[in-house]
């Protein structure tokens, strides 16, 4: 690993905190509905507007074309200044934005991507289908060709922020007659097109809150026009997807989980009194543990910043996705474990209960525990299938 800050990397870094620390929202962000989405689409046009959308896209759009190393420090700073997470965002910057500048053709870039990066619009995923989760090249949604349009019907689930979203990164099976990994198509779908309807899904962080919808698309008309890459290639567009998802889309958390097990050994001494030795406790020694592990994440994160910015890129983004994700399970149950239980009495309202609800789709999300493993196992470790 080589990863040294320069003098012009520093001053970045004041420039970013100095900005952060004069353009923060002072309100609460909401959890759910319009309110959401227009707290974090407004936090995104902010940061565009002030110079700090897109570190490393590319000038021609919209962004600044830095370094990754660039794009890390303002991670580090923005976890450091305790900035909301615009999560509505993060399809479109993460996923849909990197895809189509990897692999879009110029009208689809020239279209989407200044209103991605301005925080105009919202994209939601349109991947995971019943019985075609982990499985994802088992998935069964059709899309016959007809004219100028692909036709679509079958169905999506766990699709985060659906019925907020503008656009769909979707992928759809275009030759049923070609073997599961191939015959699939990656293509952009407008969430307002004739023929979605959109189910709820309860979570349990509140019965109130939608969060996951169910998609249902019945001769959906989708221009060819919107496929990304070639037709019948899909699978390759959406390992690129899934590269960007699992490796520096990571960055943010991780960097914010490091600055939160911080805050949570401030909250412990504030509770447990400024005297109390906390290495002799088993919080203590719980904030410890999660401490020694934020920091070799840290480690990792640096690693696979070096690779990338020497043009090596691997699976190494897997080892950080599976570590992570367990930590930050692990640091949630034990910010509640240190704020006791009284915080249990009112979740709704309050930030920790809410996130440490959700902290049980982490190790689900984005490739589970044992995907991830799998992937560990037999692309690092050169283990069988």
């Amino acid at each position: 690993m080589d990863l040294t800050f320069t003098n012009d990397d520093a001053n970045f870094r004041e420039d970013a905190r100095t900005w952060l620390r004069q353009n923060l929202p002072t309100e609460r962000r909401p959890h759910s509905g319009q309110a959401l989405r227009d707290f974090d689409t407004d936090w995104q046009r902010r940061q565009f507007e002030g110079g700090w959308a897109g570190v490393s896209w590319p000038k021609e759009y919209g962004g600044l074309g830095l370094p990754l190393v660039r794009q890390l420090i303002w991670y580090e700073e923005y976890a450091r200044s305790g900035a909301p997470d615009n999560h509505l965002c993060f399809v479109a910057l993460n996923h849909g934005g990197p895809t189509l500048i990897a692999r879009g053709n110029d009208d689809q870039k020239r279209y989407h991507l200044p209103k991605i990066l301005s925080g105009e619009v919202i994209w939601c995923q349109g991947f995971s289908e019943p019985n075609a989760g982990s499985d994802l090249a088992s998935l069964k949604t059709r899309a016959r060709i007809d004219g100028d349009h692909l036709v679509v019907n079958g169905s999506k689930i766990w699709t985060s922020h659906g019925h907020l979203s503008d656009w769909q990164e979707l992928l759809v099976r275009t030759d049923p007659d070609a073997p599961k990994h191939k015959g699939i198509s990656w293509v952009i779908c407008d969430m307002k097109t004739p023929g979605i309807t959109l189910r709820p899904i309860e979570i349990m962080t509140s019965p109130n809150q939608v969060h996951f919808v169910q998609c249902f698309y019945d001769d959906v008309r989708i221009p060819l026009a919107n496929v990304v890459g070639e037709l019948n290639d899909g699978w390759n567009v959406a390992m690129s997807t899934l590269g960007f998802e699992r490796g520096t889309a990571q960055i943010k958390d991780q960097i914010r989980y490091a600055f939160l097990v911080e805050h949570m050994i401030q909250e412990a001494r504030k509770r447990l009194g400024s005297d109390c030795p906390l290495s002799r406790d088993e919080i203590g020694a719980r904030l410890a543990q999660l401490r020694a592990d934020m920091a070799a994440a840290r480690a990792m994160t640096y690693m696979v910043v070096s690779r990338a910015e020497a043009g090596l890129q691997g699976s190494e983004s897997s080892l950080m996705r599976a570590m992570v994700g367990e930590v930050q399970q692990r640091a949630r149950r034990l910010a509640l474990d240190v704020l006791g239980p009284d915080m249990l009495e009112n979740p709704e309202d309050n930030d920790w209960v809410y996130y440490y609800l959700r902290s049980f789709s982490i190790t689900i999300a984005a490739g589970t525990a044992q995907i991830q493993r799998n992937i560990i196992g037999e692309r690092v470790l050169g283990l069988p299938r």
